[in-house]
């Protein structure tokens, strides 16, 4: 048998990160079914890790193992997008859609126009429209601290911050 099969952990993390990063493409399009789907295969694969039964609690497996739930994997792939498109790394095409609340003459003297907060466009579907890429893009980013949003020196950190500020919402218990 080869090397890399003696352990569960070098097993399953390769394909369990390739079917995460594939899977959480859909962005907020998901309906929630699917992100439980998508979550309880998470869970399978930490029980495999760890080698733990089926009914042990699987908090404590993906917090030793560093990973976020669904719903935040998805916001961070969100942000990560939006910090791209602010910063000139992302495509024109999706840039164009963000707006700094600073940036539209009716809302210059608000106090939000002095932080880096987005413009949620408003929507008439809230079915379609709020998975649309500007408001779901904009609620995200507008719901993440100062301290992580305000212009961090580069993408490496700000992922940092992002994911320890998302850990801590996924797991604030631990």
């Amino acid at each position: 048998m080869p090397r890399w099969y003696t352990s569960p952990k070098t097993v399953t993390h390769p394909s369990t990160n390739r079917a995460r990063r594939a899977l959480t493409s859909f962005m907020r399009r998901t309906p929630l079914t699917t992100t439980t789907i998508l979550q309880s295969v998470m869970n399978a694969a930490a029980r495999l890790i760890f080698s733990s039964r089926k009914y042990d609690h699987v908090t404590p497996l993906l917090h030793e193992l560093h990973w976020l739930r669904m719903k935040q994997r998805i916001e961070y792939k969100l942000a990560v997008l939006v910090y791209r498109c602010l910063h000139g790394l992302a495509l024109p095409y999706l840039a164009s859609d963000l707006q700094h609340v600073a940036d539209l003459d009716d809302r210059r003297r608000l106090r939000s126009s002095l932080t880096d907060a987005l413009n949620v466009p408003s929507t008439r579907l809230s079915t379609i429209g709020d998975c649309a890429f500007p408001v779901a893009a904009a609620r995200v980013w507008n719901s993440l601290p100062a301290t992580v949003t305000s212009s961090p020196p580069s993408l490496l950190t700000f992922k940092r911050r992002l994911k320890t500020e998302l850990f801590a919402r996924s797991y604030p218990d631990c």
